[in-house]
């Protein structure tokens, strides 16, 4: 009896060393019951039909409680199984995710009987607006924002947990530990979705959904919950109206997302981490500039494989279920330029902000006074986090630069007050990401590449030219005068810039413009800035990784540090004579990660093409394939299985 009691704890209780994870088997046990208790729900609604029975009212028809009264007890019980995994991803927490339910759910009955545009809607869209913001700040951002009120301040204040005092107090129990501010997991993911959900109504893309099970089942829907995609209302709440529909070729796919996520995950991402980037990363000053060179390049397959792999598995899985999640991720390092990589990548993240923040800040046709007040206060807080003179240098003359070409040039006004808008929404898009230095500077990095893009491609070719010789003229000259590794790694990547620029105007557009070979030419363009994106994109991922995995109440100091000593050790002097017993030393890292490379630039039509041939395998094939599939990722399985790198945002 006792073995019979423990064993039920184990199974329903929470353990914060074990959560449930996509790669655990405890996972696709517990998904094995949910979808069979589904099954049962489907085959007794059809009423031994077929899953497409007379039991499912049609799509497109009237709603009313009767005619789906079995939808919604479909929506309920995916509802409640959602809690129960959210539960033991993150504990009590799923009480702050009931909260957002329930908060979102009479909101939204709020704003639709109030028929007439009044002020009433507006205040309670506005309402719900910051509740969620609030809920968001007090768990991410505190130790942010105290950190920043030390600096300006010279205080000494310490984050206390208010939340846990208060539970202490009233349970009469020292149970929560109220000296530290724990982030649940995948709050910025749920937030954002009550967020468009409360907007969506408030702007009548949407009515409110019909019940509590079914907006529950919308905002806590496991297979995204944690890590997205950000589920939008207006595309998933018509989806929980629609009967169920699993064909054969749908289903063949879903298999193949989960296959090629779990792929992604155990032998890309993790085995990439563990043999080699988190050593790196760890340690910086204990490895070369080559081999910390090298770690920067692979974590870019690893975050990537990380976070599309989860994805993969989140779609496939809700596939099975038959409800469809937005595509995420579109080959990202495939893209020639950095705005075109943020229409590859997160791509559910990028359409949020720009339907929410990017366009209500006016877009491409002005700039608020909301847009100046945000980057000025964003690059403010850069120079204070910093707590460096070169930062507070740089920051200051960024800020100069800014007035003098909007008071200098009165013609280009319209367009810097748009770039204003572009660059507060990457700023706030890296703070989403993490609350330190790093993911701000991250994110302002992403900013000004999208900028310089949108300037380059307006010059002419001799421009282009000119400009990358003078830029590299200016770090050479600066690296001369001030001998520091920044410097000489600028030195050094503006030469290649530079030469890459002069050779392609120079020659190779003349020679393919006279011998009338446009395709190669357009070829090679596109090899060129496909590798100049990845370059500049791996290279900003230094402040992203350095900031992540980390407590939030030593982000900002470690993280710093971590970047800094890594351009040190890349930009410093490189002993190349032992490179080739590098490469050696890790040559199962370097293999995995160029036939990852090489799987992710395959043409779109490849792949497409072998996913619909798995997908119309006969089911005794497809199933030795799934097998040997799931044998090949049993031999990269580490002894610790690595969670998901998005949990922590």
């Amino acid at each position: 009896m006792r073995d019979l009691i423990t064993f039920l704890i184990d199974l329903f209780g929470f353990d914060k060393e074990h959560p449930l994870l996509f790669t655990q088997f405890n996972f696709w046990a517990f998904f094995l019951l949910v979808f069979a208790g589904y099954c049962l729900i489907l085959r007794s609604s059809a009423r031994g039909t077929s899953l497409l029975g007379k039991g499912w009212p049609k799509a497109g028809t009237t709603r009313t409680r009767s005619s789906f009264s079995k939808l919604t007890f479909r929506n309920g019980y995916l509802f409640f199984v959602s809690l129960f995994f959210y539960f033991k991803t993150s504990g009590l927490f799923v009480l702050l995710l009931i909260f957002s339910t329930f908060l979102g759910y009479f909101l939204g009955i709020g704003m639709d009987k109030r028929k007439t545009e009044n002020g009433e809607r507006k205040a309670l869209m506005i309402t719900g607006v910051v509740i969620n913001l609030l809920v968001l700040f007090y768990f991410k951002y505190a130790y942010f924002f105290t950190d920043i009120h030390n600096n300006i301040f010279h205080t000494d204040h310490q984050v206390v947990n208010h939340l846990a005092q208060f539970a202490n107090h009233f349970t009469k129990t020292p149970r929560f530990d109220a000296s530290k501010i724990l982030l649940p997991v995948g709050i910025s993911f749920f937030t954002f979705q009550n967020i468009s959900y409360i907007v969506d109504v408030y702007k009548r893309k949407i009515r409110h959904a019909d019940n509590i099970l079914d907006f529950g089942f919308y905002t806590t829907f496991f297979p995204q919950l944690v890590a997205g995609p950000i589920v939008r209302a207006d595309q998933f709440i018509p989806q929980l109206y629609k009967p169920y529909f699993l064909g054969r070729r749908q289903f063949g796919i879903a298999v193949f997302w989960i296959i090629n996520g779990l792929m992604k995950k155990i032998i890309l991402s993790d085995y990439l981490a563990v043999n080699f980037v988190d050593r790196v990363f760890d340690n910086p000053m204990l490895f070369t500039g080559f081999e910390n060179l090298s770690a920067l390049f692979i974590y870019s397959l690893q975050v990537y494989a990380d976070f599309s792999g989860y994805t993969d598995i989140a779609i496939g899985v809700a596939m099975l279920m038959g409800f469809y999640l937005p595509k995420n991720f579109n080959s990202p390092y495939k893209a020639t330029n950095p705005a075109g990589f943020w229409k590859r990548w997160h791509i559910s993240l990028s359409n949020w902000l720009k339907d929410y923040l990017y366009i209500p800040l006016g877009g491409n046709r002005r700039a608020s006074l909301a847009s100046y007040l945000i980057l000025g206060g964003m690059l403010i807080v850069v120079a204070l986090m910093a707590q460096t003179v070169w930062v507070t240098l740089v920051v200051t003359t960024v800020i100069g630069l800014l007035v003098a070409v909007y008071l200098i040039f009165p013609r280009h006004r319209r367009e810097f007050r748009t770039n204003v808008n572009n660059m507060d929404t990457m700023l706030l898009g890296g703070m989403w990401h993490g609350a330190s230095f790093n993911f701000i500077t991250w994110g302002g990095l992403n900013g000004m590449g999208i900028l310089v893009y949108k300037w380059w491609k307006k010059q002419p070719p001799r421009a282009r030219v000119v400009a990358t010789q003078a830029l590299f003229a200016i770090f050479l000259l600066a690296d001369i005068i001030w001998p520091l590794p920044a410097l000489n790694l600028g030195a050094v990547w503006t030469g290649i810039i530079c030469v890459g620029t002069a050779i392609r105007y120079l020659v190779v557009n003349p020679l393919c413009d006279k011998f009338k070979i446009q395709n190669s030419k357009f070829k090679i363009e596109k090899v060129w800035n496909i590798f100049l994106t990845f370059v500049f994109i791996t290279f900003t991922r230094l402040f992203f990784r350095s900031g992540s995995n980390l407590d939030p109440a030593e982000a900002n100091q470690v993280a710093w540090n971590t970047a800094k000593s890594m351009v040190n050790r890349i930009g410093g002097r490189w002993q190349v004579d032992i490179i080739p017993d590098i490469i050696s030393n890790y040559g199962n890292v370097f293999l995995v990660f160029l036939i990852g490379m090489i799987i992710h630039w395959l043409p779109e039509r490849l792949k497409r093409r072998y996913r619909l041939s798995f997908a119309m395998m006969p089911l005794w094939l497809m199933g030795i394939v799934v097998v040997a599939a799931i044998l090949i990722v049993y031999q990269f399985i580490t002894a610790d299985l690595q969670p998901f790198i998005y949990f922590q945002f």
